[in-house]
């Protein structure tokens, strides 16, 4: 059974049984696997394009690295990356549009431009008021678990619980809709490799919070720790982390390589089809 992601500009995706693939797009000179290709707005535009061809359904742009140890940027550096490539993308109208930030400012200038779901890596806890512009504009809401800057509890899950209910207050308290909101249990955010394993396996008991599931996977340093691999040859574990998340019940995958985990992912939804018909 699908559920329908209320987005901004009076858009929705439907989640269900085909996984929904987010296309990475930084526009930032210090990303960890891709920082500098993509900072000319031209260049922005063409990878968005490429990932669209390769069945990104969502381009996720974002204008400042979230890579352990980045240098800040200011929101007005933040926005000059971002704003134009989302103006240009919006034009385009051949897919969803993301913006990857934790600013309020930011994100209300970004839906303005076109954009239709705000992603927070920060679970609109950094910012509140991050969830006060998807209440008034009808914008789609990930809401990203984070243990930076905070003493974590030992227990992956019962994190998770911790700080994800404290970021649903938040959003529902400004007037979010839960038909708007996407839960992302944070993969690499000050968790080590055992802490991101032990998530994976846990999985399906995030099902608990009863709002669809993203996986942000891609290239992080748990699959290098296990494939021993660097981060710009991650992509193959990356797809197999993608396709053990979506059987155990994420919807949405953020990844840098559409193509390898659009094919992988499709293999997943086929079982899960014949799970269904089968009754299983």
């Amino acid at each position: 059974m699908g559920t329908q992601w209320q987005l901004a500009h009076g858009r929705h995706l439907d989640l269900g049984d085909r996984a929904i693939v987010m296309g990475i797009l930084n526009v930032t000179p210090d990303s960890f696997s891709d920082g500098g290709r993509f900072v000319e707005p031209s260049a922005a535009v063409d990878q968005a394009r490429r990932m669209v061809a390769e069945g990104a359904g969502i381009i996720d742009v974002g204008g400042e690295s979230t890579r352990p140890g980045a240098e800040p940027v200011s929101a007005t550096e933040e926005q000059d990356r971002v704003l134009p490539v989302i103006e240009a993308l919006a034009k385009d109208a051949a897919a969803l549009i993301s913006i990857d930030t934790y600013r309020e400012a930011t994100a209300r200038l970004a839906v303005k431009a076109g954009a239709h779901i705000v992603n927070d890596v920060w679970g609109v806890q950094r910012e509140t008021g991050v969830a006060g512009v998807a209440a008034e504009t009808g914008a789609g809401l990930v809401i990203m678990h984070t243990g930076r800057e905070r003493q974590k509890l030992p227990d992956v899950i019962a994190d998770q619980l911790l700080f994800l209910n404290r970021s649903l207050e938040i959003a529902r308290g400004a007037g979010v809709k839960d038909a708007q909101i996407v839960l992302d249990p944070g993969f690499g955010f000050a968790k080590d490799a055992d802490e991101n394993l032990d998530l994976m396996a846990r999985f399906d008991e995030l099902r608990r919070f009863g709002y669809p599931l993203m996986a942000a996977t891609s290239r992080k340093r748990f699959i290098g720790h296990v494939n021993g691999r660097d981060a710009a040859d991650r992509d193959v574990g990356t797809a197999a982390t993608s396709v053990i998340l979506r059987m155990k019940g994420a919807q949405l995958f953020r990844v840098h390589n559409v193509a390898i985990n659009v094919d992988a992912l499709s293999f997943a939804d086929a079982m899960l089809a014949r799970h269904t018909t089968r009754g299983e």
